[in-house]
């Protein structure tokens, strides 16, 4: 995973690799797809290279012109990058008049960093994004995917569909579509090294410090990586957990009793 939405942002791994992956389909104009199982950190991975965070409420608000607008106008031109989410059960319709209201914003943000001071670029351009950047593409519809396509072929905008596994396997049956795939990318849960690095960033925000030589340390690590599988939504929500067990009971360790009490308040399935 990365990080969170609001606040540390923790660059793992596999969110470089996601880095390097979204360069590449940018750069050669493909369609890439990046499957994952959910909560391993896709979507943060992919607003980050977006520069979501910052851009989104701009966009969704898109009111009176303010100076600080052009904070937003030069991340977008860093970033040549859009980021949809289609609806559940949300028609072609919708995400033809979706897709080419953000296009249309994006770009004309774009211009504006361009060309600074000018109300109305004289130079404006349709096609300034360079990447498209669709989560959640299981919710497209057949005839939704031969939109995006057909902006593919247009445009020569680069596209990454973002979904869960599974993903590459339903767009086999559309050729014309998974002919332009040129990119795969499996986005994989947390272990190893990079998992006890994760849970240093954890430790140290509770106070304390991981010493993995530790026998009580290397227990906890243990179970934690047992009920988690390294998914970083699960880590976020189990030590959101811990704090609050730790806190109640005014411990000042994180035990296997403790990571065991904090799995016991949460849903997530069998371990």
């Amino acid at each position: 995973m990365t990080g969170y939405r609001n606040g540390n942002f923790i660059a793992t791994k596999e969110h470089r690799r996601f880095i390097e992956f979204a360069n590449a389909v940018q750069k050669h104009r493909y369609i890439g797809i990046c499957f994952g199982s959910a909560g391993v950190g896709k979507t943060m991975s992919a607003r980050r290279f977006a520069r979501w965070d910052k851009v989104e409420p701009f966009l969704l608000a898109w009111g009176p012109r303010d100076p600080s607008d052009a904070i937003v106008h030069e991340a977008l031109e860093k970033a040549r990058t859009a980021f949809y989410t289609p609806t559940v059960g949300g028609n072609i319709r919708e995400v033809r008049e979706d897709l080419r209201q953000l296009m249309t914003r994006v770009d004309g943000c774009i211009d504006l960093a361009l060309h600074p001071g000018e109300i109305i670029p004289s130079l404006f351009r349709s096609d300034r994004a360079e990447l498209l950047v669709i989560d959640e593409a299981e919710r497209l519809s057949t005839q939704s995917l031969e939109y995006v396509r057909d902006i593919f072929d247009r445009t020569g905008i680069g596209v990454i569909l973002v979904g869960m596994p599974g993903l590459d396997r339903k767009l086999e049956r559309y050729p014309q579509l998974y002919s332009r795939i040129g990119f795969a990318h499996h986005y994989r849960p947390l272990k190893g090294d990079e998992l006890t690095f994760v849970l240093t960033r954890h430790w140290r925000k509770l106070g304390l410090q991981l010493d993995d030589a530790d026998f009580t340390d290397h227990q906890a690590i243990a179970s934690i990586a047992r009920i988690t599988g390294g998914n970083f939504r699960l880590l976020q929500r189990l030590f959101v957990q811990i704090d609050r067990i730790l806190k109640i009971n005014e411990l000042s360790l994180v035990t296997d009793d403790v990571v065991e009490a904090a799995r016991s308040t949460l849903v997530i399935g069998a371990t």
